[in-house]
């Protein structure tokens, strides 16, 4: 009996340090009652077997809420509050979505119960993006790692950066946004992205990869001055980590040694097929056959050794973590000062609520190695998660995609059909991009040269230099990257290509508006930071057509050029012709007014202004001259002058930043030029502030830039 009661004694000490931390999650709003008083008043009623785990957890959880009734202590999950308005399509009947009042209510479910939400989670992520568009793969994949988090910490206290957050529809859904999560990536509705200024529980914005190391560590700095205990915890993809502000993050993490929680996502894909030396690292995996076959030839050998074998073997057992961490990423981690712990099944609920709770009690960095599968839960986006990782709108049973079978074709697959044509005649074209080949249009390069085609990773600043490597031995690199994530690479541009002046083409994808990734993605920001740079021309091609030449007069060049391009579909050019060169600085005059109003338009908003000028024309009886600039480096500097000299007013259309932009050229020249007495000038473009998400059309409405927008501009100035 004496034993026995010693048995429960203890049994009830490991339920008391189970139960303290799940209290001190749950907020307990009594001030006056300690945590040791707590613990010895619930003591006597507490569980004192735990042959059963998940059944005491269940049990003990009971305890905790008849025992806070009867104090009259308020649990922060058991708040009221209003039943989630969820559509009938999106989840189940039964489940347990429509009755979750904060994400505190995961501390209190089963495994179990914690994998049926995951069901319902999923159909509502499915459906919605169905509807309209977004990041489906990505964050289908983290479905049970996200219940797995919510359900061991508590953010807002505990801090949680999603690194990239394209990942965290499930995050959102579970963080008192489920019943708004119809309205993803629309105008006036949630961003597709973590945001602190829409949720407390999004602790930092992002939308570019591999940055959240470094703010969750700038967090755990800040948490331990302010004299805090909570938790800081970035999730990382393993396609985020071969960037190298990751490794920078995690090089001064592991000199400071301040304890936080690095959670590797861990699916071998970024937006593609992760690259590179890491990536196949990171894939080296201890259930891997060869491992396994070694294992057990080691322990035959070892025991077969006379007289000290199984002293070999025992000694072997006992060092069979290096052995681990010899085949498996915990070698690299370890170098770094983390601990390592993993890998872990990511969609196995209880083994990482385990895993996380034992990364919680280390008072070091911990690096968490969990494996998920990119699409999980829905087998078209598993089968094929390049093409679900970010998608438009789509048949949420068959998969199939909304598209438009009479759209013209898009410039992200001109450019890769029109660099192929060039490239067969010239080999010296090489191309690289950024863990993007699909999105560039790089695919069909891919597979037409595989030896002169280079994805290599996250890395932007290495892409530019590799490629000003490349230059130097008289090849001629293609640099297709998207606008927004060129930023990162500024200064190779500027420093390894553009004082040399290499003949590296810049292809920037997505410039303008974007549309619904929001702020983080749009493409605004390209012609300001580039037309700075000395040694570098830039081109703007008003049509799919105007892309080709434009490629093609860039490598005709011996100089740095960067070609920018709209996303999505042209307006049906013809581009069946040959390839021609156009005159570097030459603008295109399409029309002649007479009303005195000219139109200086820029890249995708060329065909815009010629309707614009066409209705100006059908309503007002008088023409508008409207020219198509092509470039903004250098400017068309005659054909400036020219309008400036014949037209009393002059509206410059460009789609970028107003700031430091296009029409800031424009101007700068006509100051210097002394043409501004004479002529009144009026810029139509994208604010001095960050564009939000929305529709791309919504957006181009709102910001005055539509057909619309445009004879709208021209009508204010002739009334001036």
């Amino acid at each position: 009996m004496a034993e026995r009661k010693k048995t429960g004694e203890r049994n009830c000490a490991k339920t008391v340090k189970f139960l303290k931390p799940q209290m001190e999650r749950a907020r307990l709003l009594d001030k006056d009652a300690s945590a040791p008083g707590i613990f010895g008043e619930l003591r006597p009623v507490l569980p004192h077997s735990n042959a059963d785990g998940d059944q005491e957890k269940i049990q003990v959880k009971g305890i905790i809420r008849e025992y806070a009734d009867s104090r009259n202590i308020r649990l922060a999950s058991r708040q009221a509050a209003p039943p989630l308005l969820l559509p009938d399509d999106a989840v189940s009947p039964d489940g347990l979505l429509r009755g979750l009042s904060s994400p505190m209510d995961l501390h209190f479910m089963s495994v179990e119960q914690l994998a049926q939400l995951a069901g319902d989670v999923r159909r509502l992520i499915i459906e919605t993006v169905a509807r309209n568009g977004g990041h489906l793969a990505p964050s289908l994949g983290v479905v049970e790692l996200t219940l797995a988090i919510l359900s061991v910490f508590s953010p807002p206290k505990d801090k949680v950066v999603w690194d990239v957050g394209h990942q965290s529809y499930a995050w959102k859904i579970l963080t008192d946004r489920a019943e708004s999560f119809h309205t993803l990536r629309t105008l006036g509705g949630i961003s597709g992205f973590p945001r602190p200024e829409e949720s407390a529980y999004d602790a930092f914005g992002v939308g570019h990869s591999s940055t959240s190391i470094s703010a969750a560590l700038g967090m755990a700095v800040a948490r331990d001055r302010a004299g805090n205990k909570n938790h800081v915890v970035s999730v990382i993809g393993d396609g985020a980590l071969t960037a190298g502000q990751a490794y920078e993050a995690m090089n001064h993490a592991g000199s400071i040694d301040r304890p936080f929680i690095v959670i590797l996502n861990d699916n071998e894909m970024s937006i593609a097929k992760n690259v590179g030396a890491l990536s196949l690292f990171m894939s080296r995996n201890l259930s891997s056959r060869w491992v396994r076959l070694v294992k057990r030839e080691l322990e035959a050998f070892l025991r077969s050794i006379p007289g000290i074998g199984d002293d070999l073997f025992s000694i072997a057992r006992r060092s069979r973590d290096s052995f681990k961490n010899f085949f498996t990423p915990g070698l690299l981690f370890e170098a770094l000062r983390f601990n390592y712990i993993g890998p872990v099944n990511g969609h196995d609920i209880d083994e990482m609520q385990q895993v996380l709770r034992l990364a919680a009690t280390l008072e070091k960095p911990v690096l968490v190695h969990m494996l998920t599968k990119k699409g999980q839960g829905y087998p078209q986006a598993e089968q094929n998660p390049t093409r679900f990782h970010g998608v438009g709108r789509f048949d949420s049973v068959t998969g199939q995609a909304d598209v438009d079978e009479a759209s013209p074709a898009n410039y992200t697959a001109v450019f890769g059909r029109a660099l192929c044509d060039l490239a067969r005649e010239d080999k010296r074209i090489m191309a690289i991009t950024a863990a993007m080949p699909e999105g560039t249009g790089l695919n069909r390069f891919a597979a037409a040269f595989p030896d002169r085609f280079f994805d290599v990773g996250i890395c932007e600043p290495h892409a530019v230099t590799f490629a000003a490597g490349l230059a130097t031995q008289g090849l001629r690199p293609v640099v297709a990257i998207y606008s927004t994530f060129m930023q990162r690479a500024y200064d190779q541009i500027l420093h390894d290509v553009c004082i040399q002046k290499l003949p590296v083409i810049f292809c920037l994808d997505r410039a303008g508006v974007v549309g619904e990734d929001g702020a983080t993605h749009q493409g605004a920001f390209d012609i300001a930071y580039l037309r700075s740079i000395p040694n570098l021309a830039v081109f703007a091609p008003k049509d799919e057509d105007e892309l080709r030449h434009g490629l093609c007069t860039a490598l005709s060049l011996d100089m740095p050029v960067a070609l920018r391009w709209p996303r999505g579909p042209g307006v049906g050019a013809d581009i069946s012709g040959p390839f021609r060169v156009i005159p570097l600085g030459e603008a295109e005059y399409l029309s002649r007014g007479d009303s005195g109003l000219a139109v200086l338009a820029l890249g995708n908003r060329v065909y815009p202004a010629l309707e614009a000028a066409k209705r100006f024309a059908d309503d007002m009886g008088k023409g508008v001259t409207v020219v198509n600039a092509r470039w903004v480096k250098p400017l068309p500097f005659e054909t400036i002058k020219e309008l400036a000299q014949t037209h009393d007013k002059v509206l410059i259309v460009e789609e970028g930043s107003l700031a430091g932009g296009f029409s800031s050229s424009v101007l700068e020249y006509l100051s210097d030029a002394g043409l501004l007495a004479r002529c009144r000038v009026k810029r139509s473009g994208m604010p001095d502030r960050f564009v939000e998400h929305g529709a791309a059309d919504v957006l181009r409405r709102c910001l005055g830039l539509d057909a619309d927008g445009i004879v709208s501009a021209l009508m204010q100035m002739l009334a001036e």
